[in-house]
Order: C-alpha cells, then structure tokens, then sequence
C-alpha cells in the first residue's frame, strides 16, 4: 500500500520530509533532482535522519555522524553499521508517494515498531 508523502512542490532540493509511519520514513529530494525514501530512524540510536544532513546521495545522521547511502541503505561510517531499509518512492499528479518495503526494519536497540515485540 502506497503512502502520500508530500506534494513534489513542498519538498525542494537538499530538503527532507518525515513520514509518520509504523516506523518512520524519511523522503529526501537531492540538490540533483532525486527522490529518495529510508527509514527515518539510525540503526545505532534512535535519531531522525530527515534532521541530519544531506549530501549528494548520503544522509549524515545528526547525533553520531554516520552516514547512509541513500540508494542501498548501507551505513558508510561508523557507528552504525547496519543499513535502513530503502523504500520506492513514486511521483504521481504532482505527489509524491512511497512503496514500503516488507523487509523488517533494522532498528537500533530499545527502539520498536507498535504492534511488534
């Protein structure tokens, strides 16, 4: 099921937008044009990434500076090292909408999605 983020017109270049999802979701807009969605939580410590800054293709998390590229969700810098999950992310009539991916989430430790254990 396909969540609405935001209208493409509210999210410019170098900007991100939280989704308040079941767990979070970020949607980051590149100063090259792209659209790119991960999960908004660091899988070191619980720290929204759509607070941390965007560079190119990789999202520096705000409180311990790793970074996640934005295209695999693989962590480049430690300390975290396990990656976020991706999301397909789709633009349609002007909005911008998000795919979630069914693979669980890597969440960092004490952090967990309601419903869940």
């Amino acid at each position: 099921m396909k969540i609405l983020a935001c209208p493409l017109a509210a999210l410019p270049p170098g900007e991100a937008f939280r989704i308040e999802a079941e767990p979070p979701i970020a949607v980051f807009h590149t100063e090259d044009g792209e659209l790119h969605a991960i999960d908004d939580t660091c899988t070191h410590q619980d720290a929204s990434l759509a607070d941390g800054w965007l560079e190119g293709c990789e999202i520096e998390c705000p409180l311990h500076a790793s970074r996640f590229d934005l295209r695999t969700g693989r962590a480049d810098a430690p300390p975290a090292k396990l990656p976020v999950r991706t999301h397909q992310v789709a633009v349609e009539d002007g909005d911008i909408y998000v795919l979630p991916s069914d693979t669980p989430p890597n969440l960092p430790p004490g952090v967990t999605v309601k419903g869940t254990t």
